[in-house]
């Protein structure tokens, strides 16, 4: 557990009604965000017998110049009130500013690429918010409209998160960091379908929500421009290099780039060229061709591991470096107390620094995950 009581949210009173002294079932909260997952969770958990606590997180969000404003969270007000559950908003806007936002301008302005799902996972909805209704409220068990499965392995007993039905809508790249402990007590019931599917149960159940647009990648940027939240970072231009050192152009500031980028570079070249390194202490950015682009090693820290017994040297696994794609082979070939590093059986497009290597048993099951710390093998 990462949580400080001094950061620990507050609840806000209840928006309609409060959760009851006689619950019929066993409570549980559910992450609501007014979308047509977290609505079809609530009312799936309620067919099973839970009686389900609608919680939304109030955060910031930023519009295209750069102005902060909250984000109300109406939407799931109100599906919690047609459920007939209580509902409660949370207010996280200074926290989500500091453990999301502040980190998610810091990581581009060092010549990273964050993931700041993974920091709201991670920090805020299943550590700090969590942690928050269960003071609060007295409710220890959480659920949530992500796809992914929590799965008790009938042997052991132990619990283990797991990709979910959908591939193309699996979500558990994102939840790699939700400390292993947790897991007994979350729930994720949309793991086992569809997208498709979950769109079709909630238009039978006659949910206003069933054909609501999913919802925009970066949920605190409006547009989902985050150049927004770089407008006042000072213009440091720089030069823009060949792998050789032969200066080839000058960019804008290295928060304008990332690794593997091929557009945008301002650059003439026949080939195509591809950034390959950016070098924060001498504010430069690295491009090559593409087969500079690619590597095979990638190390990474801050790991968080949630099957122990799969991590082991030499093991054989699959990892992922972005959250789209499959999984693909790769053998550890060191473990630190907080690292780890890996080498994959056919080379990657870079990686970027910032993003999150996680790794997976023949299971589908989330064995760690951890910040990816080097931009691969880029000769010097």
């Amino acid at each position: 557990m990462n949580s400080d009581n001094k950061n620990i949210p507050a609840l806000f009173p209840p928006t309609f009604s409060s959760v009851s002294e006689d619950p019929k079932g066993e409570p549980i909260v559910v992450l609501m965000s007014g979308g047509v997952d977290s609505s079809l969770t609530a009312q799936l958990l309620m067919d099973t017998g839970w009686n389900p606590v609608g919680v939304t997180m109030r955060i910031p969000v930023v519009d295209g110049c750069g102005v902060s404003r909250p984000c109300c969270g109406t939407e799931a007000a109100f599906v919690c009130r047609d459920l007939g559950i209580p509902h409660y908003f949370v207010d996280t806007e200074n926290t989500f500013r500091e453990s999301v936002i502040e980190p998610f301008r810091q990581a581009y302005l060092n010549g990273q690429t964050p993931s700041p799902c993974v920091d709201c996972n991670t920090h805020l909805k299943f550590d700090l918010v969590w942690t928050a209704v269960e003071q609060q409220l007295g409710i220890r068990h959480l659920a949530s409209g992500h796809y992914a499965k929590v799965e008790k392995d009938a042997e052991s007993g132990a619990f283990y998160l797991r990709r979910a039905k959908d591939l193309l809508r699996d979500q558990s790249y994102f939840l790699y960091g939700i400390a292993a402990a947790r897991l007994p007590f979350l729930h994720m019931p949309l793991g086992d379908f569809t997208k498709v599917e979950v769109r079709r149960m909630a238009s039978a159940r006659g949910m206003p929500v069933a054909a609501k647009p999913d919802s925009m990648e970066i949920c605190f940027v409006a547009g989902g421009d985050y150049r927004g939240l770089l407008q006042d970072a000072p213009a440091a231009p720089g030069p823009i290099c060949s792998l050789e050192g032969q200066v080839l152009g000058q960019h804008k500031g290295i928060h304008h780039y990332t690794i593997g980028q091929r557009k945008g570079l301002g650059i003439s070249s026949k080939e195509g060229l591809y950034v390959v390194r950016i070098v924060p202490e001498r504010n430069m950015v690295v491009v090559g061709p593409r087969e500079a682009a690619f590597s095979s090693r990638v190390s990474a820290t801050a790991v968080n591991v949630l099957h122990a017994g799969a991590l082991k040297a030499n093991a054989l696994l699959w990892g992922k470096v972005r959250s789209v794609g499959e999984p693909q082979s790769c053998r550890i070939t060191a473990l630190g107390a907080h690292s780890i590093e890996v080498q994959f059986v056919q080379p990657l497009l870079t990686p970027a620094p910032g993003q999150h290597l996680v790794l997976y048993d023949e299971r589908s099951t989330v064995v760690a995950g951890g910040v990816i710390t080097n931009s691969g093998e880029v000769p010097a």
